[in-house]
Order: C-alpha cells, then sequence, then structure tokens
C-alpha cells in the first residue's frame, strides 16, 4: 500500500531540515510547534523511516533524510508550478530562482544579465548570491541554489556542467612597477615578482597557477584576496603583480592606472553553468539557462529580439 504523505507533511519536512529546530521552522511556516511535532511524526511513521537525528532541540538530517530532502523539495515545487499555471495558464514567467555565481561572474557579467531578465519578466526573483568557485558547488550539493555559475571547469561528478562563455585572464601591475615596461615576462621574473592573488578554491586562482606550472615551481604570493577591488587597489599601490579577468580590469587600463603584462602564459578559461541534477528545474529555470547560454556573458542590445 502506498504511504498517505500529505502535502503539509512535505512542507514541514523540509522546512524542519532548512531550519534546524521545530521552532524555526513553526515560524517559518506560520504554525504552532505542536502541529510541526505531529506532522512530523505522522510523516515518519507513514514512511516507516526516521528522518532525523535528535540532538537536543536541533534535528539533523539522517542519511535517509538527507537522500529524500531533494525529492520532497522537487515535489513541493513542481506543486507551486500546477498551481501558479491552474490559477493563470497565460501567465508569465514567475517564482524566485536562486543563483550562486563566483566572483568574477557575478560582479561583472551576470547583474546586467539578471537586470535585463527581471525587467522583461517582473514576475521573477532572482536571488544572486556572490561567492567563490568553490562555495557554489557546496550551494549546489546542498541545494542552497538553483543554478551555478562558476569561472573554469567543474570536477564534482555530482554535479552536471555546460560551457557557457570564455574568458581571459591578465597579468596586471602598476605603472610604476619595475617590470612595466618590459616588453615580456621571463619565467625567473615570474618567479621573482610578489603576487596579489585570489585565495584558494576561487576558479581564477585555479587557472592561473595551473599556467604558471610548467613554468614556475613557486610563487611568491605576498597577499590572497577575495575580492577583485581589494586586489586592484593592492596593485595599483605597487605592492605585487596581480593577475585577474581582463572583464574586470577594462576600466584601470583604459585608463592607464594599471598596466598589462605579456608573459605568453596560457591564460584563457571557460566559464561554466553548474547545476545539481536531483534539482527540481521548473520552467523559470530553464527559461533563465536558455537566456544565458544565448547571450554569451553579454547582456542583448537595445532592441535586439529575445
Amino acid at each position: 500500500m502506498t504511504p498517505h504523505v500529505t502535502f503539509r507533511q512535505l512542507q514541514v519536512f523540509v522546512a524542519v531540515a532548512r531550519d534546524g529546530t521545530v521552532i524555526a521552522a513553526a515560524d517559518h511556516l506560520k504554525l504552532s510547534q505542536s502541529t510541526i511535532s505531529q506532522s512530523l511524526s505522522d510523516l515518519e511513521r507513514h514512511l516507516g523511516v526516521e528522518l532525523f537525528e535528535r540532538l537536543g532541540r536541533r534535528l539533523q538530517l539522517n542519511s535517509m533524510g538527507s537522500y529524500l530532502l531533494p525529492r520532497a523539495e522537487r515535489l513541493l515545487e513542481g506543486m507551486a508550478d500546477f498551481v501558479a499555471v491552474a490559477e493563470d495558464p497565460e501567465s508569465q514567467l514567475q517564482g524566485t530562482l536562486n543563483i550562486s555565481a563566483s566572483a568574477t561572474t557575478g560582479t561583472y557579467l551576470l547583474p546586467p544579465l539578471a537586470g535585463y531578465f527581471s525587467n522583461q519578466n517582473p514576475r521573477v526573483d532572482l536571488r544572486l548570491r556572490l561567492r567563490n568557485t568553490g562555495e557554489v558547488i557546496t550551494d549546489l550539493l546542498r541545494f542552497d541554489a538553483d543554478l551555478g555559475l562558476i569561472e573554469g571547469q567543474c570536477h564534482e561528478s555530482r554535479l552536471t556542467s555546460e560551457t557557457w562563455c570564455e574568458d581571459q585572464l591578465v597579468i596586471v601591475c602598476s605603472p610604476q612597477h619595475p617590470l612595466a615596461r618590459k616588453e615580456r615576462l621571463e619565467d625567473a621574473d615570474i618567479r621573482a615578482a610578489a603576487w596579489i592573488l585570489r585565495e584558494p578554491g576561487s576558479g581564477t586562482r585555479e587557472v592561473f597557477e595551473a599556467a604558471v606550472l610548467h613554468h614556475v615551481e613557486r610563487l611568491q604570493v605576498r597577499m590572497e584576496l577575495s575580492q577583485h577591488e581589494a586586489i586592484k587597489q593592492a596593485v595599483k599601490a605597487g605592492l605585487g603583480l596581480g593577475c585577474l579577468s581582463h572583464r574586470s580590469v577594462e576600466g584601470e587600463l583604459e585608463r592607464g592606472e594599471l598596466i598589462s603584462l605579456n608573459s605568453g602564459l596560457k591564460l584563457t578559461r571557460i566559464f561554466s553553468l553548474v547545476w545539481h541534477p536531483e534539482r527540481y528545474r521548473s520552467p523559470l529555470w530553464q527559461a533563465f539557462k536558455v537566456f544565458l547560454i544565448d547571450n554569451h556573458g553579454n547582456p542583448p542590445k537595445p532592441g535586439r529580439p529575445q
């Protein structure tokens, strides 16, 4: 016999899994604590399995609960779409999309694209979170994001990815730096220079170190910073060389505040779209992904049809 599982029980299960306590879940769902506790007990009884480890007042998913959580979320999201279409079958795209983006994509590519898409679809709520590449992967594995945008390839076998667009990294320095007028950096220059780099876990850092690996065994890393702007300011101050996306330093290069150095290193990389294959992919998700692929990292020009 099929267990009798209700929509409310699934709501409670997901809320408790995400919020960690009955009190927080009750506040989130605007229900009494007794209703939350009873719904959770009924769900576990109907399924014949326990879903949580009880740690005092906190409830932590056990292995079965972790396995069932994404499936419960898909059911709830599918129901939300079902109701929305039933209420207004000819409606525009609507709903919420949680997006985790690595620093370069989230700072220089995604905002204008998200702004254009939101303007065209006013009933859509795009929620953007700026992370490094490793944190984006974690968000996706934890089902805290519907879609991820990262620098480079995705090496996590539990996720699905697709190439989005290309990017070029450049080595930059202050105009007053001793290497500023050198036509081409030699391996000895790279080895001896002080470097201002992104933190470990950053896609930019990964690509740069992979390119340098066959030329220099060890770099003189003076500073590790998580923000492009902080790196640019440190490089402008003459504290060392930096390696950043060309998109992030276009303005500084045009104004002569930074100098681009020729190194001969292969610093071309890709940006990837990443998602969890078990995460529900709504019509909104599908539409936004197609929009990103079609525009290759550049917002549509005025008047261009979408």
